[in-house]
């Protein structure tokens, strides 16, 4: 880290591609040489990330573009910032230098035979933070999975190389709970057709749609990030992305964080392309995917469809993400057979409802009214338009 100095802006590869240990790295060093001022800039960390504890306040300073938990205390307490931003749009940040790095710091796979080296399990937003900074340090991971698509970075390019052999972050291999295993029979069963290109947002609940997929033939994958729950439905021979007018044949992704299941799965398989998160949550590409269903979850819904995903009240949890890249795409399908779904319990751990008349003051609208098409719930209830459907009633969304 000798290149890191005060005032630097550096950016972090994230989900389970965060290099951890040159964060850790990046933290030592810092303190050890009092540094102050120092962005460090990233969509959706793993790990602890020391340097957003509270005695590094006024060293190191975090700028999410998308919160992981181990953000969300910095940025209560005013410690650390970050960006409403759609995913689709955050490599604009870079091209346009609204924020322009000094220092990347990436997580590979060891370099091929031609020198190449493979961004794995996280491209999204990495190609356009790499080619706008001026030093690359590259975690060289034996454990990173080799990747095909836009991923690929020759190991020329990196200024610092320093090589490991440990595993991923993960998540998942938790079973749905009873409520998110009927929700996703719902959505599998009432509003996923055979032959249909899924987006799955993050959660237990549309990993449980997936769980529920396992009659469905033809179906395709186009989607910001995918979990665990798409390699039984490949085995299964569910998903063959044979109906899909681009990239036929393929799954398409962006980034993806799951178990090692997952990353066993996608390492060297020229079935997975892993694209730039501007070219997947393009709206124009959404469009295009056959029976387009997009699958996302919610923090809370008001009766007049306003959906807040990123926020409790004023408190920021998470970030505005891929949603309204993917349910906006859904809807503007070009085969009109697309279908953009929220998808929630109706009532949190606590038993309080989570469709409600308003709004939690302070929340953030991330997916408004007009963008809604459907809210499932537990029961055989959803909201579409503005009206809320049961069976084969129709009923006032008041009601």
């Amino acid at each position: 880290m000798v290149d890191l100095k005060s005032g630097n802006t550096v950016f972090v590869q994230g989900a389970a591609a965060t290099p951890v240990p040159l964060l850790d790295a990046m933290t030592d060093f810092g303190k050890e040489n009092k540094l102050k001022n120092v962005t460090v800039c990233h969509m959706h960390t793993e790990g602890n990330a020391g340097y957003h504890d509270a005695s590094c306040d006024g060293m190191f300073r975090s700028l999410s573009f998308f919160m992981g938990g181990n953000c969300r205390k910095p940025v209560a307490e005013g410690r650390g910032d970050a960006i409403p931003i759609f995913l689709s749009e955050i490599p604009q940040l870079f091209y346009k230098k609204i924020v322009k790095p000094d220092i990347a710091l990436i997580q590979v796979s060891p370099p091929d035979d031609h020198g190449y080296c493979s961004l794995g399990t996280s491209v999204d937003c990495v190609r356009a933070g790499i080619i706008h900074s001026d030093i690359i340090i590259a975690l060289v991971n034996k454990q990173m999975p080799r990747t095909f698509g836009d991923g690929i970075i020759h190991i020329s390019h990196v200024d610092y190389a320093i090589k490991t052999d440990v595993p991923l972050p993960s998540h998942g291999g938790k079973p749905p709970s009873s409520v998110e295993s009927k929700i996703g029979e719902l959505i599998a069963n009432n509003l996923v057709s055979d032959g249909a290109t899924l987006q799955m947002g993050i959660g237990n609940i549309p990993d449980a749609v997936l769980t529920a997929l396992k009659n469905h033939k033809d179906l395709g994958i186009h989607s910001e990030m995918f979990a665990d729950g798409v390699v039984d439905l490949v085995a299964n021979g569910c998903i063959t992305n044979n109906k899909k007018t681009m990239h036929q044949g393929h799954i398409v992704g962006s980034f993806l964080i799951g178990t090692q299941k997952l990353y066993d799965f996608v390492d060297n398989n020229p079935f997975i392309e892993m694209l730039r998160v501007d070219y997947v949550n393009s709206t124009r590409i959404i469009a295009q995917q056959p029976r387009m269903t997009a699958i996302n979850s919610a923090i809370e819904v008001d009766l007049t469809g306003q959906v807040n995903a990123d926020s409790i009240g004023t408190r920021m949890y998470s970030g505005f993400g891929g949603q309204v890249d993917f349910i906006r795409g859904s809807a503007e399908s070009l085969d009109g057979l697309g279908k953009p779904i929220i998808a929630l319990p109706s009532v949190t751990n606590k038993n309080q409802s989570k469709i409600t008349p308003i709004l939690k003051p302070g929340a953030g609208v991330v997916t408004t009214r007009a963008h809604v098409h459907y809210v499932r719930l537990k029961y055989n209830y959803w909201l579409k338009g503005n009206k809320c459907i049961c069976s084969h009633r129709q009923l006032p969304l008041i009601a």
